[in-house]
This record gives C-alpha cells, structure tokens and sequence, in this order.
C-alpha cells in the first residue's frame, strides 16, 4: 500500500514539474532551453516550498538538496556550467551533507511538533513577495545580451580564481566546516552528558 502512495506521489509530482515545461513549450512557443529552464524553476520553488513546510528536518534537508541541484541545472541551461560545477561541489556536495549530518548527529529523538522557521511563516511569506518583486523588476530592467556576455567572462574568471590561485584557501574552508560539524557534535554529546549526570 505504502509503495503505491509513492507512485502516485511520484507521478503528481512529476505533473507539478512537467506541467510549465509543456505549456512553455507547446503554448508559448518556447524552444527545448525554454521548457527545461520552466521545468527546473518549477522543481526549485517546489523543493523551497517543501523545506519550509515539511516537520522532519531530515526531509528538510534533503528537498534543500533538491534546491540546490535545480539551481545547478539552471546554471547550466544559462550557460555557466563552471557555477553550475561550483554550485554542486560547494553547496550540495559540502554544506548540505554537513547540515545533514549535523542534524543527524546533534537532534534529539523527540522533535518539536513544528520546526522555528514554521513559526514566523507570515514575516517570511511578506519578506518573501517583498523580494519576488524586486527580483521581477531587477529581471525586467536587465540588458540579457549584454549580461550573458559578461557572465562568460566572469565565469572564466572564476575558473581562474578557484582552481588555479585560491585552490588552498578553498580547501582550508572545506576543513573548516568539517571542524565546525564536528565541534557541534561534541558540544551536543556534551550537554547529553552532563544532563545525564543532574
């Protein structure tokens, strides 16, 4: 029973994701980029809805995943395939896999019915449509010719930057949340024990 909820939870999903592709494609007359980039977008406002509705951080965590690897494939439609690289190695392969096993090590076995950020849902929908509409008018007076030019050199530059000059500092960082996770790990423990003393 339970793997036939999955299916259909599955296949709406899918329908969720799909859907704008389609009608960017066939209605608006939208070339293949066009439907992928709807259809990537669409999986990352979905997956952002889903880490701040869901109860289990642990789901939370993983649709952030989600999130970040749809903005990746965004990069890549966009034609930045080295921020796209950089957005994966980074955010998804380092800081979302130490949030995860920071959750996984530090949380108690008896959760709270809602998560914080649940609770202050109506600032964060107002801050939300604040910067939707920013982003609208930011995307709106934008010269795309002239920025997609300049995206290609950046990101040369930065290929530059963080693979051939800044290679040691890159990794410095990566060590460093390491010893961040590690150190919450034994601060929780810790506080485990010492309640386990009183």
């Amino acid at each position: 029973m339970r793997a036939w909820l999955y299916l259909v939870a599955a296949a709406v999903a899918g329908g969720i994701v799909t859907t704008p592709a389609l009608l960017v494609f066939f209605l608006f007359g939208g070339t293949t980029d066009d439907a992928l980039l709807a259809a990537l977008a669409t999986l990352m406002i979905v997956a952002a809805l889903a880490v701040v509705t869901m109860k289990d951080i642990i789901r939370c965590g993983l649709a952030m995943i989600v999130c970040f690897l749809s903005l990746a494939g965004i990069y890549v439609v966009l034609g930045a395939p080295m921020v796209a690289a950089t957005q994966v190695l980074v955010y998804i392969g380092a800081i979302s896999v130490l949030i995860l096993f920071a959750i996984m090590l530090t949380q108690d076995k008896v959760a709270p019915a809602r998560l914080v950020f649940q609770t202050q849902a109506a600032p964060a929908a107002i801050a939300a449509i604040i910067l939707a509409v920013l982003v609208s008018l930011a995307a709106l007076g934008t010269d795309w010719h002239a920025a997609a030019s300049r995206m290609k050199v950046a990101t040369e530059a930065l290929a530059t930057l963080l693979f051939k000059d800044y290679t040691l500092p890159f990794e410095v960082v990566s060590v460093l949340l390491l010893a961040a996770v590690v150190g919450g790990v034994f601060i929780a423990k810790r506080e485990d024990r010492n309640e386990g003393e009183i």
